[in-house]
């Protein structure tokens, strides 16, 4: 069993989403069995411009009011979400397109407030139900999931979408968690990238001044997963994390 998430600019470029797709499909038909994990933050805010919405971040976090989760909901559950299921259609791949917060898939908290800011509509994720993703896989159909959560009482949250991908391989019991996003992997002190790293050497790494913008988030949520019992983490196209 695999977690996929696909992320960063690669959603915005079709060759580029045409390739990682590609060789989903290829892993799927070849019977591996795939959950995909989505997020689509330059989507969205290509969709503030054009409503007029101002874009708000803090600690590198999206500040999402009630006009930003409508924006969020119905670019990530709708837009995004549909535009990668009916790609992986037309690649012969029977895919199933639904957000977070179906099922339980994804269960969340307000996220606190950060040095006095609040996040609004910000959620920390704290429950992954695999029963929906479970069905499905056993049906044949590849589950793609936005980052969208299930708040208290029904309420909708924005979740990172690394951290919802890592909630999900912990709830299904994956023995993989793929990041497929726009950079290489880690990069060392000479720009190069890192084939492998062990989790005692993640962790110092997580400290140093090499981990920047969103690396850090995602090495977090892979160093998290790993905890869970994952026991391979990819970043990018050239590192792998392991638990020793």
């Amino acid at each position: 069993m695999k977690v996929i998430k696909l992320g960063g600019s690669l959603l915005d470029d079709p060759q580029r989403r045409a390739e990682a797709l590609g060789e989903i499909a290829f892993a799927w038909t070849a019977g591996e069995q795939i959950v995909l994990v989505h997020g689509g933050g330059k989507h969205i805010d290509a969709r503030l411009a054009q409503l007029g919405i101002p874009k708000r971040t803090h600690a590198g976090l999206r500040v999402t009011d009630d006009a930003t989760l409508d924006v969020v909901v119905s670019v990530l559950a709708g837009t995004v979400n549909k535009m990668l299921v009916a790609e992986l259609t037309a690649l012969g791949v029977r895919s199933a397109g639904f957000s977070g917060a179906d099922a339980s898939t994804l269960v969340a908290q307000p996220h606190p407030s950060i040095d006095g800011v609040s996040l609004g509509h910000v959620g920390q994720v704290t429950f992954s139900s695999p029963l929906l993703l479970q069905s499905l896989l056993g049906a044949g159909i590849l589950p793609v999931i936005s980052s969208v959560a299930q708040g208290p009482e029904g309420a909708l949250l924005n979740v990172n979408a690394d951290t919802a991908a890592t909630a999900i391989a912990k709830g299904l019991g994956a023995v993989s968690l793929h990041f497929i996003t726009d950079v290489a992997g880690l990069l060392d002190a000479e720009g190069k990238v890192i084939a492998k790293m062990t989790a005692v050497e993640a962790r110092a790494y997580l400290h140093s001044d090499f981990v920047k913008g969103g690396m850090k988030p995602k090495l977090e949520a892979a160093l998290n997963a790993l905890d869970a019992g994952v026991s391979t983490i990819a970043i990018g196209g050239g590192t792998e994390l392991v638990a020793a």
